[in-house]
């Protein structure tokens, strides 16, 4: 292999470093921002995030500073067919998808991946927080040095090629020593603030970008509950998701949750809290990385979601691509389209999309 390494850039701290701490290792460092945002003024215009003119210039600057070259890759067709449009069909069939995840799947570690291939690297790197290692010939991940960063809930489909070929230096530093290393070497985006939302959806309301979308899908329905009488009325169910309380629009002298979704019936159902705990589940499209396939019943820490805590689980071989989970406890708000991730302590075993709750 070369030292050629590809850094996406996203004109935040962490790639910034990222790229700083590679290039101080010896590696002959490219910049590159992956543009995925479309061709829109209210994208372009906004301040700060990952889709905006602003951060293009920030991860240029930084590249400049660094001495690097720096480009900007265009990637908004395979976004738009990978991650925006699965997001927006997931929500109108009543689930909760995860498009980091997506990114991840099809854009940064696959089509990021090939574009720096064919640069005539042998590595990308990403400012995210989690541990790349090698041991004995297969590649793993482990939690980042920073637990309250750790981003390896984001990265279970991750191939052994893509592995290989993916470096992660933040993973050995907190949040703020990175910070500080920004600050020391002069960079101005030191004190950045981390991006939030969702990427391509600028005021974050998903709901009303969908039904901008698809202003004739989205409809008002009824609220329900379990007997399917009428508690009031929901303004379109992409609005909505799993355990929600807040943001109903509805007073029933009781505190209720969202507890299922109802695409055919265009129904949101409310329930207690106690409703929306659940102990088993079953994840489709499952990737392991220690090994390629559950083959017997594991026991396993698992997250529903990515700021969770993971909590003990059973996992079984369910069919090729599916696992069975049982949690040991009652889970609060597992959500169909959310991803299931499973730890063995700090090592990450792998995970799946939830497809079904029993």
């Amino acid at each position: 292999m070369n030292n050629r390494v590809v850094v996406g850039m996203s004109g935040g701290v962490d790639s910034s470093v990222t790229a700083y701490l590679l290039k101080e290792q010896g590696y002959e460092v490219i910049g590159v921002t992956m543009q995925v945002w479309p061709e829109d003024k209210e994208y372009e215009e906004r301040e700060g995030g990952c889709c905006s003119l602003s951060s293009v210039e920030d991860a240029r600057r930084v590249s400049d500073k660094l001495g690097i070259p720096f480009y900007v890759m265009n990637f908004r067709d395979i976004f738009d067919e990978k991650v925006i449009q699965p997001f927006v069909h997931e929500y109108l069939e009543g689930r909760t998808p995860n498009p980091c995840i997506a990114c991840n799947k099809f854009i940064k570690f696959d089509a990021f991946l090939k574009k720096a291939n064919a640069l005539g690297a042998d590595y990308i790197a990403t400012g995210h927080y989690a541990k790349i290692y090698n041991d004995k010939g297969r590649f793993l991940i482990k939690n980042s040095e920073d637990d309250k960063k750790d981003q390896t809930y984001v990265l279970y489909n991750m191939t052994q090629y893509q592995l290989e070929h993916t470096l992660m230096p933040c993973g050995d530093y907190s949040k703020n020593r990175i910070r500080e290393i920004a600050k020391e070497i002069g960079l101005s985006v030191h004190n950045k603030k981390d991006s939030e939302e969702i990427c391509f959806i600028p005021d974050n309301d998903h709901g009303a970008y969908i039904k901008r979308q698809n202003p004739e899908v989205v409809k008002e329905g009824n609220f329900v509950d379990d007997n399917g009488n009428i508690l009031g009325k929901h303004k379109g169910i992409v609005y909505y998701t799993i355990g929600q309380r807040k943001g109903l629009g509805i007073a029933l002298g009781k505190p209720v949750f969202v507890k299922d979704i109802n695409v055919v019936k265009n129904q949101v159902v409310l329930g207690s809290e106690e409703d929306i705990f659940k102990t088993q589940l079953i994840a489709d499209n499952v990737n392991f990385i220690p090994f390629d396939k559950l083959n017997n019943p594991m026991k396993v820490k698992a997250k529903i979601r990515y700021a969770s805590q993971p909590t003990e689980a059973t996992i079984y071989p369910n069919d090729n691509s599916k696992v069975k989970v049982v949690f040991k406890n009652g889970v609060r708000a597992i959500t169909k389209g959310q991803s299931v991730v499973f730890y063995d302590d700090d090592l990450l075993l792998g995970g799946g999309i939830i497809e079904k709750i029993l």
